[in-house]
């Protein structure tokens, strides 16, 4: 199968976790160790010309400077390039490294994490030395990726543009051309990303539902889990075995669905090998959300849509959607930064409002608040968290790849299942953190009129952790 292209390519390195300042101080959290220079041991295992600017500005923690140790010297060294974008003083170096680096995917990293960084594209001659690179970098998947990194830097601009007409529109209260602008706002935040997906599968698909209103539902939910790694075929096997004591009515996904850039295509052999092997046995259908890494590739969000055509063990009518089972109304979101369009908020708003179901529980990829490797998000904080509060009872997401539950806000519980099966992440100290587990595993969601209950299951299929919500009313779940 053809690789996608390296412009969409996700760098995992960054996930290493180093931290550095533009004044070369770390950003240290409560708990952490305190960072320290690199290590003798992790700077000789970058070229001579790196040592001096690796040591000079970048620090790590202990335990970071030890995952140094483990990764490529390829990795290790787009991990050093990422961070010191973030360095003034590291200017100089970082452009000689764009002509001289033998890797294309450090060439490459570079490239993306200054078009990427609001200073250097801020510089007069950035735009230019980008340009540069895309018309004379030997291979050509850097000069591709050169290209889409201005493409995307200057659709930003353009997008500011539209939103600035948005906010005249509103501020005019003309409803008109606030719905017009509103349409075009989704069609350019797509083309930001180069996806190409068309505005019919842009549109929620009207409420439908999947089981009687009457009846109780238990529902398995993960996100984080597409990379064909032992941890998400061992977890499939856990998975098929609680269903066998505990059967699952459906299930729902949280987003990165298929690592590193989504699907291709329908018809993409990962299909088999990375859905219906693994979770096929089970028998039961799975409505998915987008990750970011589904977004990866500019066809992916339209593949994995179309898929749903293909099977009966997944469902994905749109990019956003709303469905009831039993006496919960499923509210799958896509909460890509550049994909939360006010659209979709205006739409989600209406839809909670309206919603006569018991439970309302809403999923989607990127977590609100999280003690694990991502902090809290400010932007959902502003836009997301407003509409859920006094509307939802349950916001479960993944993104972060572990287990977590969080302190509520008001009646609006928080978790995390983001342990699929990629590559764990590490938690922090965190004054919202109820519970949390370095560990793959699965959400379990049990409802009836009375009560909701959501479990954290760990990868040996033991509960961890259990939260019940209380109604009046109805029956309890087998």
């Amino acid at each position: 199968m053809k690789s996608p292209r390296i412009a969409a390519l996700v760098v995992a390195a960054v996930l290493i976790g180093a931290q550095v300042g533009g004044d070369a101080r770390p950003q240290s959290r409560a708990g952490d160790a305190k960072p320290d220079t690199l290590s003798e041991a992790v700077l000789k295992r970058l070229p001579m010309d790196w040592r001096a600017p690796a040591g000079k500005h970048i620090r790590a923690t202990p335990a970071e400077q030890q995952r140094f140790l483990t990764v490529s010297e390829e990795t290790l060294r787009q991990t050093i390039a990422r961070l010191l974008v973030r360095v003034p003083a590291a200017d100089p170096f970082l452009k000689t490294q764009l002509g001289n680096d033998s890797s294309p995917l450090v060439r490459t990293t570079i490239t993306q994490a200054i078009a990427a960084d609001a200073r250097w594209m801020s510089l007069a001659d950035t735009a230019g030395m980008i340009e540069n690179i895309a018309g004379t970098d030997p291979d050509p998947k850097v000069s591709l990726a050169a290209l889409e990194a201005l493409r995307r830097w200057r659709m930003r601009r353009l997008t500011e543009l539209l939103n600035e007409r948005i906010a005249a529109a509103r501020r005019t209260n003309d409803a008109p051309a606030l719905d017009r602008l509103l349409d075009e706002q989704e069609r350019w935040l797509s083309l930001e990303r180069g996806t190409m997906l068309p505005a019919f599968m842009r549109a929620p698909v009207p409420l439908f539902t999947v089981l009687p209103t009457d009846r109780p539902v238990r529902v398995v939910a993960f996100g984080d889990f597409g990379t064909g790694s032992a941890a998400q075929q061992s977890l499939g096997r856990t998975l098929a075995a609680y269903h066998k004591t505990h059967p699952f009515d459906l299930g729902i996904t949280l987003g990165d669905n298929f690592y590193s850039v989504g699907m291709e295509s329908p018809a993409d052999l990962r299909w088999k090998t990375q859905w219906e092997d693994v979770y096929g046995p089970l028998g039961v259908a799975f409505y998915a959300a987008l990750g970011n890494h589904d977004w990866g590739h500019p066809d992916s969000p339209a593949a994995e849509i179309l898929y749903s055509q293909k099977t009966s063990t997944w469902r994905m009518p749109s990019a956003y959607y709303t469905f009831s089972a039993g006496p919960v109304q499923f509210f799958a979101l896509d909460t890509q930064s550049v994909a939360l369009s006010e659209k979709q908020l205006q739409w989600l708003e209406a839809e909670l409002s309206r919603s006569q179901a018991r439970w309302k529980v809403v999923y989607g990829h990127h977590p609100i608040y999280s003690g694990g490797a991502y902090e809290d998000r400010p932007d959902l904080i502003a836009k997301l968290l407003p509409i859920l509060v006094h509307r939802a009872d349950i916001y479960i997401c993944g993104h972060d790849h572990n287990l977590q539950a969080l302190r509520p806000e008001g009646n609006l519980r928080f978790y995390i299942a983001g342990g699929g099966g990629a590559n764990l992440y590490d938690l922090r100290p965190y004054e919202r953190s109820v519970f949390s587990s370095r560990s793959n595993g699965f959400a379990v969601l049990e409802a009836d009129a009375a009560q909701l209950t959501v479990s954290l299951v760990d990868s040996t299929g033991t509960p961890v952790y259990t939260d019940t919500l209380k109604k009046d009313g109805g029956t309890k779940v087998d």
